[in-house]
């Protein structure tokens, strides 16, 4: 059996609750996330109860939909790779992703945002 590949991301807690799909520690962002690997296209979805649908054209094998969906979250709020933690959800579609100093937000993060203002 092959050994699975390092991935760059990884899993680092249990994770923050936060009220909706997203919430604010300090300056970085939480985000609960929705998984859908193998989509036809990279794509930020609908909110689905706490968590925000994201799906990726990747597939899912050893963590590379998940790694290929940090590299896309990265240009959409224009941070680098590493400005992004998997905090928990690494091999599963159900994650929390911390997301430090977003440059940008994406409108329906930036909606929810408003909406707990």
């Amino acid at each position: 059996m092959a050994k699975p590949k390092k991935s760059k991301t990884k899993d680092v807690g249990k994770g923050l609750a936060i009220d909706g799909f997203c919430g604010w520690d300090g300056d970085i962002l939480v985000l609960n996330v929705l998984g859908t690997p193998s989509a036809k296209q990279d794509v930020i979805g609908k909110p689905k109860g706490n968590q925000l649908k994201i799906s990726v054209t990747a597939t899912p094998e050893n963590g590379k939909a998940t790694d290929h969906m940090v590299r896309f979250l990265a240009k959409q709020f224009r941070v680098a790779v590493n400005d992004i933690e998997v905090v928990f959800g690494r091999f599963n579609i159900n994650k929390q992703l911390r997301i430090k100093a977003p440059k940008q937000l994406p409108a329906v993060i930036s909606k929810q945002l408003d909406a707990l203002d």
